[in-house]
C-alpha cells in the first residue's frame, strides 16, 4: 500500500479523531488512524472506510510507551508522506485534589499531552522542512487556558501543549510547517469519550438538555480540522477554539475556587 499523501491521527476513537479520519479520507489522503485499544472498533472504522473506497490503515500503539510514537511515524511514512497529523491525545484524570494525584498520574498527564506531542514533532518537523510544507493540528481543551480546581495534572499539561505549539511555530512557520492549536471549549457529542465518563443515561440525558447541535458535532468540527490544513501561508491560523452555540466562551465563566 502506497500513497502520495497520508493524514496521521494518533488518538482515532469514535469521536473526533475517527471523523476528521475520514473527512481527509474523503478528500484524498490516506488516513492512518492509531488508538491505544479496542482493536475491534478500530478494525470496524477502517473497515467502513476501506468499503467507502478510501484509503485507510489502522495502528494501535501505546503514546507513553518508549520508542512507539517514533516507530509509528517510520511506519506510516512507509505508506505515503505524512502531510498532516493530528495530536489527539486526551490527558483528562477528572477532578482530583492535590491529595488524591499520585506523582506518576501528574506525570502521565504531560507525557500524554505534552511530551508525546515534542515526541512526533522532532521526528516529523525535521521531514516537512525538508519537503518544504506540512501542518499540526493539535486538539486542547479548555483547561489550556484556565486552571480550575481539581485540574491540576490536565491544567498544566494542556498549558504545555499549548505553548508547545507556540514554540514550535515560532521556530518553523518561516520553514514551511503549520502548527494549529484548536482549543475544544465544549462537550462533543462522542459516545466512546464523553460518553464513557458520563454513563450511557447521563450522555443520553445530556444530550436531550442540550438539545439539537447543543453538543459539539465531530463532521461538523471535522470541517474545521481540514480547513485548517489547507490554509495558505499568507493567512494561516495558528490558535482557535470551537465550541456549540449552547455553551458560553471560557472566559464568561466563573472560575471554581
Amino acid at each position: 500500500m502506497t500513497a502520495d499523501k497520508t493524514c496521521l491521527v494518533i488518538g482515532a476513537g469514535a469521536g473526533i479523531g475517527g471523523t476528521v479520519g475520514k473527512k481527509f479520507a474523503e478528500e484524498g489522503y490516506h488516513a492512518a488512524l492509531c488508538r491505544r485499544s479496542d482493536l475491534e472498533g478500530l478494525t470496524g472504522m477502517i473497515d467502513g472506510l476501506r468499503g467507502a473506497g478510501l484509503s485507510a490503515s489502522g495502528h494501535l500503539l501505546n503514546a507513553v510507551d518508549d520508542g512507539a510514537l517514533e516507530a509509528l511515524i517510520e511506519e506510516v511514512e512507509g505508506i505515503g508522506p505524512i502531510d498532516t497529523v493530528l495530536y489527539n491525545l486526551g490527558a483528562q484524570i477528572g477532578n482530583r485534589s492535590v491529595d488524591d494525584t499520585p506523582l506518576k498520574t501528574f506525570e502521565l498527564g504531560w507525557r500524554m499531552a505534552c511530551f508525546g506531542l515534542f515526541r512526533v514533532a522532532k521526528v516529523l518537523i525535521p521531514l516537512m522542512v525538508e519537503r518544504g510544507h506540512g501542518t499540526i493540528l493539535v486538539t486542547s481543551a479548555t483547561a489550556a487556558m484556565r486552571g480550575n480546581s481539581g485540574q491540576h495534572s490536565h491544567a498544566a499539561a494542556m498549558a504545555g501543549r499549548r505553548l508547545l505549539c507556540q514554540t514550535l511555530n515560532a521556530e518553523y512557520a518561516a520553514q514551511g510547517v503549520h502548527v494549529v492549536h484548536i482549543l475544544i471549549d465544549g462537550a462533543v457529542d462522542a459516545p466512546d469519550t464523553l460518553g464513557k465518563m458520563l454513563g450511557a443515561e447521563g450522555f443520553e440525558a445530556l444530550r436531550e438538555a442540550k438539545g439539537k447541535d447543543g453538543l459539539l458535532q465531530p463532521e461538523k468540527m471535522a470541517e474545521t480540522y481540514y480547513h485548517l490544513s489547507q490554509q495558505h501561508r499568507s493567512a494561516w491560523t495558528h490558535e482557535l477554539d470551537l465550541r456549540a452555540y449552547s455553551d458560553l466562551a471560557w472566559w464568561n465563566h466563573a472560575v471554581n475556587i
